[in-house]
């Protein structure tokens, strides 16, 4: 995992109001598209197939948890507005993930193109995943820099372990690192239901660590609202 080390408050407050400010730029309201030809549109259970085929590939490549995040978010944001052939979706899906590992991950942890490809079995060549990445790109204005539920559960997490260092002490046997690997792969499964895309990744986020609060901590309400207070505090001084 790529962040790990304790946060203050302050900068806590500071990260926290900083992903609001960049989901309020980049979100938009999830509309399911109207039923079409199979051929014509990639259909809500397509694309959920995709997202489990990329967790798959990136557990195999172990890299880094916001790197699926991010080519989960780039690849939504393609599919939103346009219509894609479902046999054009492993080559977007591939592209995205390339795209988001090379934003995420050191420059020698990102695996060549070829590499990629071949262990992907992704059905497409190198060349045609650069052409399909330079689509994506265009598309999305080369702006890939957006705020992804990952990102709002790591600031969650990390306020709750600052205001109740007893936390962990009902998770037993797992650490601080250890615990927040456990709510991301549970955010993974939710990213692959596109049932949850009406949520905005920060309400998906605070919904999780409530669950997960629910379960450990008699206090648990509390602390919720008190995250969705800052959250929403963070929300209000970036309106109009």
């Amino acid at each position: 995992m790529k962040f790990a080390q304790p946060w203050g408050r302050q900068r806590l407050s500071f990260l926290l109001e900083n992903a609001a400010s960049r989901e309020a730029k980049m979100w938009r309201s999830y509309v399911p598209k109207k039923p079409t030809s199979q051929d014509i549109d990639v259909s809500p259970a397509q694309r959920d197939e995709a997202v489990r085929w990329l967790t798959e590939l990136h557990s195999r490549l172990q890299l880094y948890p916001e790197t699926l995040a991010l080519a989960v978010s780039i690849l939504d944001r393609f599919l939103a507005p346009i219509k894609a052939r479902p046999k054009y979706l492993r080559c977007i899906a591939i592209a995205c993930f390339f795209l988001a590992a090379k934003t995420c991950e050191e420059d020698e942890r990102v695996p060549s193109l070829k590499e990629l490809a071949a262990s992907s079995n992704c059905g497409c060549s190198p060349s045609e995943i650069l052409r399909m990445e330079r689509l994506v790109l265009d598309k999305l204005d080369w702006d890939l820099h957006t705020a992804t539920a990952l990102d709002f559960l790591h600031i969650f997490h990390a306020m709750v372990m600052s205001c109740h260092s007893g936390f962990l002490d009902s998770v037993s046997g797992l650490n601080r690192s250890q615990h927040l690997a456990l709510l991301t792969r549970q955010l993974y499964t939710c990213l692959a239901d596109h049932t949850l895309m009406q949520l905005r990744g920060s309400m998906l986020a605070l919904g999780l660590i409530s669950l997960e609060l629910e379960t450990c901590c008699p206090d648990w309400l509390a602390l919720t609202i008190d995250l969705l207070r800052k959250a929403q505090v963070s929300l209000f001084f970036l309106l109009p």
